[in-house]
């Protein structure tokens, strides 16, 4: 069980997505629209009813379903068949009845959400592994339950908790690739590795994570941390590290996160004494990092986008609830808090995932009386941060109007943002089952930049392409030398090789990462020397 939970919540985990929260009034009042609608068709609700009753076909594959008993036991069989009916005629209604896409599209979401909820497994009575655990532990794993929900009511809001966080210390088990703070301002840290290899690339490589997130999901653990490979392979590596800001940092905006990032591009030049550095941009980091090279100031010798969705035309997770309307009260709400909390983002958003990131960790924690996994992926996902309004405020508008897709409807510090301005060689990484920035969104946004592009399609979902260490024998990637205008010719020609893409990646970074030189004996340099062992201080609040 705590390895299929481990499985379907990497797989779902929304990681970095600042933008546009489920508006609970928009949402109903959509869905009540709908429901009236089919409540006025007497009929139409009279065959929904009927074909509820009457089903008695085969269940299709699914994962809450997996115990024999749904299968052997009739009771539990009879009350499957329903259920998947009843499943199924719910989540009809939207697009049979609703008059127009958007309506259609948050009642397809509640509706969903609804027959989620109504799942037999969810309850004790209809849960056959539950109750057969309840026997064999005579009562104990129910005991268990209680407290667990208990617990969860008392310190996680309510939620049940997905991960087990204690197994995890900063610095030890995690984010613990060996080196240095830098340079440190109020809205960042910057950390520099230790070399590993006695000769390392003249260009330093820069990664700029998502503000939403803390930055060591890119360090999560020894043998799964794209920093200790790219150490390895003779990079020399930095990363910032962004501040957990409070209320009183509302101000922080765009224009100020991308000072700050140029500030430490041009910090780990001058430490490497390198003529250019080579930058990483993750998921809201890489539109960060979009922004900065648009603005010509940073010397970069090469540009990695990393999931990073600079062409919003795509429906994903990040979209599928912006309206005009709902970005407007997003804003107020923003400006009027002035952060957006970590926590509550967290929250709202596993009920877009909630068979993966609600209901089965219900049955785990409450009805099997199981503690949550540990897994260092959950806990980096637990450990949330939040996003100043300013910024948040930059990134809905940006989303809204596509702003990074059209050369200077966008400006920051007086200076229009034209991705064509963009001419650094860029290798951009889109991942095929990424359902907050779809690959073919992330293909899109390779269009977007002037220079030569490398696209490539990693085989997975959001997260588990970041963490994508070799030796995983399923692991696949597909390349093309070309880039065509449009992800569908892009794929019917691409190349699909197995193994990870970290090795790729580090290939083609090591050709334009410079020669190489001795590696340096001590960190930082006269003008930024060591101020606190890696990870910092930043990531502890």
């Amino acid at each position: 069980m705590t390895n299929e939970l481990e499985d379907r919540a990497v797989d779902a985990v929304l990681g970095a997505n600042p933008f546009v929260r489920v508006d609970p009034t928009e949402t109903l009042a959509a869905t009540g629209k709908v429901a009236l609608r089919a409540l006025a068709r007497p009929r139409y609700v009279l065959r929904k009813a009927r074909a509820v009753l009457d089903s008695d076909g085969a269940a299709p594959a699914d994962r809450r379903f997996a115990d024999p008993s749904w299968q052997t036991n009739v009771v539990f069989r009879r009350w499957l068949q329903s259920y998947r009916a009843l499943e199924r005629e719910l989540k009809s209604v939207a697009d049979e009845v609703a008059v127009d896409e958007h309506a259609a599209d948050k009642a397809r979401f509640v509706f969903s959400m609804l027959a989620d909820a109504l799942a037999p497994t969810n309850l004790l009575l209809g849960n056959p592994a539950a109750l057969r655990r309840a026997r064999e532990t005579r009562g104990r794993s129910l005991v268990a339950g209680a407290r667990n929900f208990v617990g969860d009511l008392r310190h996680n809001g309510g939620m049940p908790s997905m991960v087990d966080t204690a197994p995890f210390t900063l610095g030890e088990q995690i984010a613990c690739t060996p080196g240095a703070v830098v340079h440190r301002t109020d809205v960042l840290e910057l950390i520099q590795y230790n070399p590993t290899t006695s000769r390392v690339l003249r260009c330093p490589l820069v990664i700029v994570p998502p503000q939403i997130n803390k930055y060591y999901i890119l360090d999560l653990a020894p043998g799964r941390s794209l920093i200790e490979h790219a150490v390895a392979r003779g990079q020399q590596v930095f990363t910032i590290s962004w501040r957990n800001p409070g209320v009183e940092h509302c101000d922080w905006d765009l224009a100020r996160y991308v000072d700050e990032t140029e500030r430490a591009l041009a910090v780990a030049r001058r430490i490497a004494r390198a003529p250019s550095v080579g930058v990483l941009g993750a998921c809201a980091g890489g539109i960060t990092t979009a922004a900065a090279l648009a603005r010509g100031r940073a010397r970069v010798s090469s540009a990695t986008f990393l999931v990073t969705a600079l062409d919003a035309r795509y429906p994903s997770a990040l979209t599928r609830f912006g309206t005009d309307a709902a970005v407007a009260r997003a804003i107020r709400r923003s400006r009027k808090r002035g952060v957006l909390p970590g926590n509550e983002l967290a929250r709202a958003f596993a009920w877009l995932r909630p068979n993966d990131l609600v209901w089965s960790y219900w049955v785990n924690n409450y009805l099997l009386g199981k503690e949550p996994p540990a897994f260092d992926v959950l806990a980096w996902n637990a450990d949330v941060t939040n996003l100043p309004a300013g910024l948040h405020v930059d990134f809905l508008r940006v989303f809204a109007a596509n702003a990074l897709a059209h050369p200077g409807a966008l400006e920051l510090g007086g200076i229009p943002i034209d991705l064509r301005n963009v001419t650094t060689d860029a290798y951009v990484l889109g991942a095929s089952s990424d359902h907050i920035t779809p690959w073919k969104g992330c293909y899109s946004s390779s269009l977007l930049l002037g220079g030569r592009t490398q696209f490539v399609l990693s085989s997975c979902g959001h997260i588990q392409a970041l963490v994508n260490p070799p030796g995983n024998g399923n692991a696949r990637f597909l390349v093309n030398e070309s880039l065509p205008g449009n992800a569908d010719e892009w794929l019917a020609s691409a190349e699909e090789r197995s193994g990870t893409w970290w090795d790729h990646w580090f290939d083609w970074l090591a050709e334009r990462s410079g020669d190489e030189r001795r590696a340096p004996r001590t960190l930082g340099s006269a003008a930024h020397p060591p101020l606190d062992p890696a990870p910092g201080l930043y990531v502890r609040t």
